[in-house]
């Protein structure tokens, strides 16, 4: 699924090309892709249709495009995009053929780049939801600000993370917490930070979270230089083109592998029926609680 680096990387493509330009037609080709705009398809397609995206927002993995009716006042609505396992929002000339799974498109009154939206295992989806005061569509509230952002209070986050009573990388994991943070991100920052994932959060330090955020502004902030983490080809950016941080992670998909630092084979371990991956000498595993 795509994280953090990835969301952004295509936030940054939609600010480029989509914001600003106002919506001609909208084409729905599968309505699994509208299934949570409850008040269904023609309603998804009459609210959009004439509306003009105004610019091109994150919060964690989710992306919102706020909307200005025909007369450029703001409409109070935004049109909500998440990902799920293989979503895509391609800007494609006109002239190109349509991709075998896409399901939605938007054409525009300038007669440019249409925006297509591609999921080949129909996780992801669209809606148009209402906005609150601060432009924020309410479905994302919940969602913490990523560390990133120039909003993060560190030191709400320490006191936070410290207070929870579970292990450190399901802490990492919860977008109530830290938001935009997920299963690779997690596994390579815990690695910069030399804490296994199964460490207590009420047993740690100021300066081992401090190394922890560090260690995930260093590795976010490295893997949006690189355009993201492509394993495959479902994750891609506006312009179809892949990410490379994959070539310069230290643990995740590293298995038997050695480790970077100190050589060690890196390992892989269950975890929320998926993987983690760590270094058994830099990041030890802590004894049980008594």
């Amino acid at each position: 699924m795509p994280e953090l680096p990835e969301v952004e990387v295509v936030r940054r493509g939609l600010e480029r090309w989509v914001a600003g330009r106002t919506v001609a037609t909208v084409e729905v080709h599968h309505p699994r892709a509208v299934r949570r705009h409850l008040e269904g398809v023609d309603h998804f397609v009459a609210t959009l249709t004439g509306a003009t995206f105004t610019a091109a927002h994150r919060r964690g993995k989710y992306l919102w495009l706020p909307l200005a009716g025909a007369d450029g006042v703001p409409a109070d609505r935004a049109l909500v995009a998440h990902l799920g396992m293989s979503g895509q929002l391609l800007v494609e000339k006109r002239s190109e053929p349509d991709e075998v799974h896409l399901r939605a498109r938007f054409r525009f009154t300038d007669g440019g780049r249409e925006l297509r939206f591609v999921d080949q295992r129909t996780f992801g989806g669209l809606a148009v939801e209402e906005t609150t005061g601060d432009r924020l569509p309410p479905r994302l509230a919940h969602i913490a600000i990523d560390p990133l952002d120039p909003g993060f209070d560190e030191a709400a986050f320490t006191a936070a993370l410290r207070r929870r009573r579970t292990e450190v990388k399901r802490a990492l994991l919860d977008q109530t917490l830290i938001g935009g943070v997920g299963n690779i991100y997690a596994d390579e920052s815990l690695w910069r930070a030399q804490l296994h994932g199964a460490r207590p959060t009420d047993k740690l330090t100021r300066p081992q979270v401090g190394a922890l955020l560090e260690g995930i502004r260093d590795v976010l902030g490295e893997s949006l230089a690189q355009g993201g983490t492509s394993f495959d080809s479902l994750y891609v950016d506006v312009n179809g083109q892949s990410g490379y941080f994959s070539r310069h992670l230290a643990v995740y998909g590293q298995e038997d592998r050695p480790c970077p630092r100190c050589g060690t084979a890196v390992v892989r371990e269950q975890f929320m029926n998926r993987s983690s991956y760590s270094c058994p000498q830099c990041q030890p595993r802590p004894r049980r609680r008594a």
